[in-house]
């Protein structure tokens, strides 16, 4: 938390709080409706992934309640520290209704590593076509000598940690825990009769962000080509996966402001562009209220018998 509100004070620092106005000025009824309906293809792709390997770990999970319970995490993610609490909760109910619940950790670990890995292999390759804004942004963001030894200071404390946790009964503890998760990632994903529908799927979730990404900068005013503004917004998606963010903002701000400036566009606007984004992505979620809404006052939690995963 206190990383991802350092990288939004720097900003407001260097760049005012005219971006962050502007940002939520520029957002117009066409977006807001483009949001909800981008959000709602992005989360059935996102949910139909976790039932194919959810049903390839014996899990049963009906599509519908795989995207119900994928709108409340997106919801928790976007306005809870770190971006991921929303998953955990989806991760141990449905472990708790399919009555394993490590079993149910490891289905949504591994779809959204899946996921992960798709956005991983589709940026290097955007990047190395276009590497200036990587070039860019990495030149701005190499700490100083003192960051970098306070950096080294807590690697070195996370190393005795992890040699202290490795010890006796822990260490046979998560030797099992890792063998188990190699073996359910076989099962679960990399099987033949799942691997190409986890691909497929994280792909089309993948393009629903960028056109996401891409509504953003028109709202903020951006003319660049899709061309142009396509390893730009990659990169933005990228960090969003670092875990120093308050419900997404922070990293994702500072680096697409660095990479519109490399690219010529103005970092004002690469913020601009980045505000407009995220309250987007939180108007795409809001659906997730009403799920946490009717489930939290008591409403039904018995899963619905809709067979389609």
């Amino acid at each position: 938390m206190l990383v991802g509100v350092g990288i939004l004070a720097g900003l407001v620092v260097h760049l005012g709080t005219g971006a962050f106005v502007d940002g939520l000025r520029a957002i117009e009824t066409g977006s807001v409706l483009a949001a909800l309906g981008i959000g709602l293809l992005t989360t059935v792709f996102s949910a139909w992934r976790w039932c194919l390997v959810a049903r390839s770990l014996g899990l049963r999970l009906p599509l519908t309640v795989a995207v119900a319970d994928c709108y409340r995490a997106l919801f928790l993610n976007s306005v809870l520290p770190a971006g991921v609490l929303g998953d955990v909760h989806r991760a141990v109910s449905h472990g708790r209704r399919a009555g394993d619940v490590g079993r149910g950790v490891r289905a949504v670990v591994l779809e959204r590593v899946a996921g992960q890995v798709v956005l991983m292999v589709a940026g290097v390759g955007v990047l190395l076509a276009q590497p200036t804004p990587l070039a860019a942004a990495a030149g701005d963001l190499i700490p100083g000598r003192e960051a970098t030894a306070g950096m080294t200071a807590v690697l070195a404390a996370v190393v005795a940690l992890g040699a202290w946790t490795l010890r006796g009964r822990r260490a046979s503890g998560i030797r099992n825990a890792l063998r188990t998760g190699l073996a359910d990632g076989r099962t679960g994903v990399l099987s033949r009769d799942t691997w190409p529908g986890v691909v497929l799927l994280s792909v089309a979730a993948l393009a629903g962000y960028l056109a996401l990404f891409v509504v953003a900068a028109r709202a903020a005013g951006s003319q660049a080509t899709v061309g142009e503004l396509l390893p730009l917004l990659v990169l933005g998606l990228l960090v969003m996966g670092l875990p120093i963010n308050i419900g997404g903002w922070g990293p994702r701000e500072a680096v697409t402001a660095i990479a519109f400036g490399a690219a010529g566009l103005g970092a004002t606007q690469g913020l601009t562009t980045a505000v407009v984004y995220g309250v987007l992505s939180l108007i795409a979620c809001l659906p997730g209220v009403g799920v946490l809404l009717r489930r939290g006052s008591g409403g039904s939690r018995r899963p619905l018998t809709w067979r389609g995963c």
